[in-house]
């Protein structure tokens, strides 16, 4: 029997670019026992941006914290469960939210690389085009040492299913989390949420330095052309409580 969720809440509006890079930029970071997972031979990473809302923490929703944007850079994972299985995943490099408490539990709780910085985020519907196409831009931006940087992104069509097998699939189609606690120790984590429709994107972009953002190491291959940008719907969202995967925590206590 599943346990209850330590959070549940929507995800509206998530904006996807997604980059190849380099995969010995990515080894370092993978926790222990855990393998990237490529799309056709290449290793991806994405900025994440979206929007929580309906926040509840063991049920209990707390004051002020039920709505938030959140801007995040992750890469794909996988890894084989004891029944043979390949649970696929991500891990984060970094989490941005405006809630330094949101920051405060998530790095406590999950070890995940959560800051906090003042963010804003709109959703601005613009003039259907000649067709009768509906068009909107969102734009998520967060402040870094006195600037403001963005990502911003032109919405162009209607929600549609994504095409199984393609990459948008393999984007969005990763239900678990993983985290490094230690050199040898790995937590892992479920997260549920049905699958979601995704929107054209005229354009999209990240504007920001990438060094300071994200680190030097960052800066070509996010200042490449992305192989993917698109929006996802999101829908509600259930993340279950952590737990060791199983041989790293017994590592490293021996």
């Amino acid at each position: 029997m599943k346990k209850r969720p330590f959070l549940t809440a929507a995800w509206y509006d998530l904006v996807m670019l997604t980059w190849a890079v380099d995969q010995r930029l990515l080894t370092s970071l993978l926790p222990r026992g855990i393998e990237l997972d490529l799309w056709r031979g290449d290793a991806l990473a994405s900025v994440v941006a979206f929007r929580f809302e309906q926040v509840r923490v063991r049920g209990m929703a707390i004051p002020l914290h039920t709505r938030f944007p959140e801007v995040n850079l992750r890469f794909y994972v996988k890894r084989q469960a004891p029944d043979g299985t390949w649970r696929r995943g991500v891990v984060f490099v970094q989490e941005r939210v405006p809630r330094f408490a949101i920051a405060w539990v998530a790095r406590t709780l999950y070890g995940e690389p959560y800051v906090a910085t003042p963010m804003r985020d709109a959703n601005i519907q613009g003039v259907p085009s000649d067709d009768g196409t509906p068009q909107r831009t969102l734009l998520y931006e967060w402040k870094r040492d006195g600037a403001w940087e963005r990502v911003v992104a032109l919405a162009n069509g209607d929600p549609r299913p994504m095409r199984a097998g393609s990459v948008e699939e393999f984007i969005a189609e990763h239900y678990w989390g993983y985290t490094g606690r230690g050199p040898l120790a790995t937590r892992e984590y479920e997260v549920e949420h049905p699958r979601w429709n995704i929107t054209p994107l005229a354009e999209c972009f990240l504007e920001a330095d990438i060094a300071g953002l994200y680190g030097p190491s960052w800066v070509a291959p996010l200042s490449e052309a992305p192989v993917s940008t698109f929006l996802a719907d999101g829908s509600t969202v259930a993340v279950y409580p952590g737990r060791d995967v199983e041989g790293t925590a017994r590592a490293s206590k021996g």
